[in-house]
């Protein structure tokens, strides 16, 4: 009928279209005097039917013998709320053509839910029908578990109005605002009073007063007390990264949420939200300045001597009547698992009662059977990162991170952190990012970034303008969105100083402070953080100390609780291990590797003990001060720089090991093998640093055959010797030169002999503490210790290794070799005679009395 129109009535009737659209404020019904007035409203037969139904189903429908909506209504009765939620299957199940009708005509059929759950509610509680103003209650109705999903990306205007459910990561939130709902106006000049104006999405005033006499358009006053407002919040939400089709920028939409819907998420949640996709007027480009210009009709103007014709803006080309958005008014969030079958394991809200009633039996016998295995610290390392060969170490860090330290607080409002970091350095190729990138989806609050491409801002949270409101608000960054969750930072060495500074606070206070633009706050950043960082020169330097490996500042690097160095060594054996593994990873997949336990049996597993809090007990407290003053110990008296000192942060770093490792055994209280395995941890991400060994030159007299091979590594020999083969064939040849003498090559050969340097530094440090003992104990008549005496000293420390002579004949040219060095190449111990009378001297080398040097300060 349409199509046989003329041109002429086409355009009448579309002008009388917009008219009625312009009028009605987007389409709505609103009581208007002008033609219409008199006319008879329109009956939505089709929604007075759904009205019908949809109160049938909340009144009938039952679920194990329990009335489920009758229930849900004396629960918002009794927290005086006003959203009732309905399940979507529910209705599916009681009727599917009511679930069609709503679902894809949702928008235009919500005023008809409301009222016939407001029908519904007053059947049980005829009271509740008003509020304390005894004003009408509004009722909202929220549908969740929606069978209609949808990608960020696929949302179109064929979609506008219908219910369907959206999955994205929260990265913006505004402060809760309260919005006019629907509004009284009063006359300004007549006094008449207009109730429930509905708000279009802006502030919409009546067009025309009822008052037949007075014909007011614009003066309206608004009665704040007859007006209903309700609880209004926008969020931003971007789509997952798992959604991001190859080569696109991620999209992101804005949320309204109202009523009991604002505050349920929070940046960096990803959550499913339920609801409608509309479209709304751009308040911001209608609103923004530049004052866009319009078409000139009234001839050529001149303005300061310029001429204004034409086209002079977008405006006249229409785009004021195109300025409208797409948003999603979602009525029911939900957290979303990020991953398939993805737990949160850092749910602080959960308690040991909540986790296992969410268990199924066999979940329950399963998790009682993981506890009581004596090697569940074993296999669950084993099952972290299946797919990565080896690395032991660093999978057992991985697994204390996981499961994370008790938070405390002082009574002064101070807090401890919980939380463990973790950094790990090593060559190319050993699988660094690998285990980032698996933690990363093993935690749904997890967020994987790398460093060469982050800024502070990034990292941590940035001020923005909102494009509606121009008011200053808070996006998260990182650290913020991995807030209760883990924060992934690849290629850390590559950040810039000025970046790595920026995180300092979060690392430690686990707090983010932000004073710009008018706003202070200070944000939550409770966070883990995984690094990864390469050498300074690719390749890992055994001969320097870790801070000269990495390019970060030491307070940064005391702010990890543990390090892991990963060096690619050549090794045969290993090779071949790995080689193999990797290429039945591409033959097999899956079916290469055979963890102990699931992703899923870790995830219950690590959920649940994380609900305990182990307390330290006296014994442990007593080996955790002993293992600490070791570690400080041997950190000061090694004759090298460490890699950076042991200092109370380490300290609070082992305490913190050692809950992780009473809450992956289930216990309540800490023992004492959990702080062996906390300290043994720490001394080799710390404290270690792989040095070259030492060579020790030989007296003339001594017989370089003779010096034990227990005093370096016999791999050692090769290195210093020959050269080689050629070495080997000149040994099984027989000595040349008069009377059986070496030949020159034997000679240069056994002229240096080889211990590692921890050996020669822990000998050299008892030897330079025993001298200076000795001087400051020494009265003055004491003539101070010779060589033979230091030496004698060295050996009856070491009586109860000594089971024979030749052992004691070895200890005693040990100790010589080493007072060599330390006198001829080291500096560190001077050697002086005691007395200057050249007869007394004479012929008594041996008493030549050892001091350290005056200027030798311990490192």
């Amino acid at each position: 009928q349409f199509r046989r129109e003329s041109g002429a009535q086409r355009s009448q009737h579309a002008t009388e279209r917009h008219s009625l659209w312009s009028a009605g404020g987007g389409g709505c019904a609103m009581d208007v005097v002008g033609p219409n007035a008199g006319r008879q409203a329109v009956v939505d037969e089709h929604g007075a039917r759904v009205q019908q139904q949809f109160q049938q189903f909340l009144e009938e429908f039952e679920e194990d013998n329990v009335m489920v909506y009758q229930e849900a209504v004396h629960k918002m009765v009794h927290e005086e709320t006003s959203t009732i939620y309905v399940n979507e299957a529910h209705l599916s199940t009681y009727s599917s053509e009511l679930a069609q009708d709503i679902r894809h005509e949702h928008y235009r059929l919500m005023p008809h839910l409301r009222e016939a759950l407001r029908a519904f509610v007053l059947t049980l509680h005829e009271a509740y029908g008003t509020d304390d103003k005894d004003q009408p209650r509004h009722f909202v109705v929220s549908f969740f578990n929606s069978s209609a999903h949808a990608k960020i990306r696929d949302l179109n205007s064929a979609m506008i109005g219908k219910l369907v459910t959206i999955r994205g990561t929260v990265v913006r939130t505004s402060a809760v605002h309260p919005e006019l709902l629907s509004g009284t106006f009063q006359c300004d000049e007549c006094k008449t009073i207009i109730k429930d104006v509905e708000q279009q999405f802006r502030y919409t005033e009546p067009k025309q007063c009822r008052s037949a006499s007075c014909g007011n358009r614009t003066n309206w006053k608004l009665v704040m007390d007859q007006s209903k407002f309700v609880d209004f919040q926008k969020v931003r939400v971007q789509e997952s990264s798992d959604e991001i089709p190859s080569g696109s920028m991620p999209r992101s939409v804005d949320i309204i949420l109202r009523h009991e819907a604002v505050e349920l998420t929070k940046a960096g949640d990803c959550s499913n939200f339920t609801g409608n996709l509309l479209v709304v007027p751009d308040v911001s480009q209608l609103s923004s300045s530049g004052g866009r210009a319009q078409m000139n009709t009234r001839g050529p103007q001149r303005t300061e001597g310029y001429s204004q014709e034409g086209v002079t803006g977008l405006k006249a080309l229409g785009v004021r009547d195109l300025t409208y958005k797409m948003i999603f008014m979602a009525g029911a969030v939900a957290p979303s698992e990020a991953k398939s079958g993805a737990i949160n394991v850092r749910d602080e809200d959960a308690t040991s009662e909540s986790v296992v009633a969410e268990l199924t039996e066999s979940q329950r016998k399963e998790l009682v059977e993981m506890k009581d295995d004596p090697r569940v610290y074993e296999k669950i390392a084993q099952s972290i990162a299946p797919t990565i060969f080896g690395h032991e170490e660093i999978k057992k860090g991985i697994l204390l991170m996981l499961l994370g330290g008790v938070h405390k607080g002082t009574g002064d409002g101070i807090k401890l952190r919980g939380d463990i970091n973790v950094c790990i350095v090593g060559d190319p190729a050993t699988s660094k990012s690998q285990f980032l990138k698996y933690t990363a989806g093993f935690v749904p609050r997890a967020v994987y970034t790398s460093g060469k491409a982050s800024t502070a801002a990034g990292l941590t949270a940035a001020v923005v303008k909102d494009e509606d409101s121009n008011e200053f608000m808070i996006e998260a960054g990182a650290m913020m969105l991995a807030d209760n969750g883990i924060c992934c930072i690849d290629e850390f060495d590559k950040m810039d100083q000025h970046d790595q500074v920026a995180i300092h606070e979060a690392m430690e206070q686990q707090t983010i402070s932000i004073t710009k633009a008018g706003i202070q706050a200070t944000l939550n950043a409770r966070t883990s953080v995984l690094a990864a960082a390469n050498p300074v020169n690719g390749r890992y330097d055994r001969g320097k100390s870790l801070r000269a490996n990495v390019n970060m500042t030491g307070p940064i690097m005391s702010r990890f609780d543990l390090f892991f160095v990963v060096v690619d060594e050549l090794n045969e054996v290993n090779d071949y291990n790995i080689a193999r593994h990797i290429t039945d990873i591409h033959r097999l997949q899956e079916k290469a590797v055979a963890p102990p336990y699931s992703m899923q049996q870790l995830q219950r597993y690590i959920k649940f003990a994380r609900t305990l809090t182990p307390k330290i007990s006296d014994a442990a407290e007593k080996m955790i001060v002993s293992e600490y003053v070791k570690l400080r110990q041997s950190d000061a008296s090694s004759l090298t720089k460490s890699s950076y000192r042991i200092t109370v942060r380490q300290l609070e770093s082992m305490i913190r090991l050692c809950e992780a490792l009473a809450r992956l055994h289930c216990d309540d209280d800490i023992k004492v093998e959990y702080v062996k395995e906390a300290a043994s941890l720490l001394r080799k991400s710390v404290v270690h640093v792989v040095s070259e060994d030492v060579q020790l030159e030989l007296e003339d007299d001594d017989d370089g055959g003779l010096v034990p091979s227990e005093h370096g590594d016999d791999d050692d020999d090769d290195d210093h010797g020959g050269k080689g083969d050629g070495k080997a064939a000149d040994d099984d040849q027989p000595s040349s030169g008069p009377l059986g003498q070496s030949s020159e090559a034997d000679l240069s050969q056994r002229k240096h002999v080889s211990i590692s340097y921890e050996k020669y530094t822990g000998i050299a440090t008892m030897l330079i503490h025993h001298l200076r003992n000795h001087e400051d104990t020494a009265g003055e008549e004491d003539d101070g210790l010779s060589m033979d005496d230091v030496v004698t000293w060295y050996t009856q420390t070491k009586e109860d290794l000594i089971e024979t002579e030749a052992q004691l004949e070895e200890e005693v040219r040990l100790c010589r070799l080493v007072l060599n060095r330390m006198i001829h190449v080291d500096g560190v111990v001077l050697e002086l005679s005691p007395a200057f009378d050249d007869e007394i001297a004479e012929g008594e080398e041996g008493r030549k009395v050892l001091i350290v040097h005056p200027n030798y300060v311990d490192a």
